[in-house]
């Protein structure tokens, strides 16, 4: 495994900036915005898709650093009703173009989720039991078979003519993917171009166990984060994990993201890896620091450290 670093954190400053700061670190791997929710301070997804010279440009940047692009990140929510999942989709698109054009195979995305019916304006995450209330049952039905699967078919197809051989689906709360068993639900639906960016920090929140995680998904593992969360002692032995107040508000949430090290320890990361690798995942580890509570210079570091001496090389 090798480390690659997702580039949004060093949004201030310009490419070819964010490319020495990346390689000051020791690494030579990016995963770059490209499309979906983000801002996509580094990759002018349109313009590189027009103009052959800036996309010579762009490519030159990382040729002459001895860097590549790890992945393609168009994380949003392509399967929203309205607005959004029409913006989503048409970035998804043109992000597997751009992919194509840059010879990268693997592209980083969230599933969707979809409105709880065909006149919902909001995507609706269904978390409760099916068996109650009795409208639940269609909701999922409409999601799936309606919705999702379709849509992803025919997403599938496009990405595989342009050359793109994974997508790798981040586990995400609120979204109709969320942990394995929906991960392979879909998989099973569209094909093995399908497979998971097992982000462990999201199942830590949701009260899952990512080492179990890695060994159901062997095989199926086509991307890791390397994220950490903490659950706060004390509050969330109160209130239990599901939190709705703002990232900004870490004092009185009852979990956080943290960077890596700051809530698992390094044995337990340790392990982690070492599982990844004997079930088979052998690529990049794309460091995502998304630590409020303290300096992104602090969270870096102190995210690489842990990295550099726990992953399986």
């Amino acid at each position: 495994m090798k480390l690659a670093l997702c580039t949004d954190v060093l949004g201030s400053l310009p490419y070819p900036e964010m490319l020495d700061k990346v390689k000051s670190y020791g690494i030579n791997a990016v995963e770059m915005t490209a499309g979906g929710w983000a801002s996509c301070p580094h990759v002018k997804t349109e313009e590189l898709l027009l103009d052959e010279k800036k996309l010579e440009s762009f490519k030159n940047e990382l040729i002459k650093r001895g860097m590549e692009i790890a992945a393609l990140n168009c994380s949003g929510n392509p399967l929203a009703p309205g607005e959004m999942g029409e913006k989503h989709t048409k970035t998804a698109y043109q992000t597997v173009e751009l992919a194509g054009k840059l010879g990268v195979k693997k592209i980083v995305m969230m599933s969707g989720l979809p409105g709880g019916c065909r006149e919902d304006k909001i995507p609706n995450w269904i978390t409760s039991t099916i068996s109650w209330p009795d409208y639940m049952p269609g909701v999922i039905d409409y999601q799936w078979n309606e919705v999702a699967i379709p849509w992803w078919k025919k997403f599938a197809k496009h990405a595989q003519q342009h050359g793109v051989e994974k997508i790798a689906l981040e586990e995400f709360p609120c979204q109709l993917v969320y942990n394995p068993s929906t991960l392979l639900r879909l998989r099973d639906a569209v094909g093995d171009i399908i497979g998971m960016n097992l982000d462990p920090s999201h199942l830590m929140i949701m009260g899952a166990d990512p080492i179990a995680a890695a060994r159901k998904l062997e095989g199926a593992v086509y991307h890791v984060h390397g994220k950490d969360a903490r659950i706060e002692r004390g509050l969330a032995d109160i209130d239990g994990l599901l939190e709705y107040k703002p990232v900004t508000e870490t004092k009185d949430r009852t979990w956080n993201y943290v960077a890596v090290g700051c809530g698992q320890d390094l044995k337990w990361w340790k392990e982690f890896f070492s599982v990844l690798s004997m079930t088979g995942y052998n690529g990049y580890v794309s460091l995502e620091m998304e630590d409020l509570t303290m300096s992104v210079e602090a969270g870096l570091r102190t995210s690489i450290d842990a990295l550099e001496a726990t992953i399986s090389k």
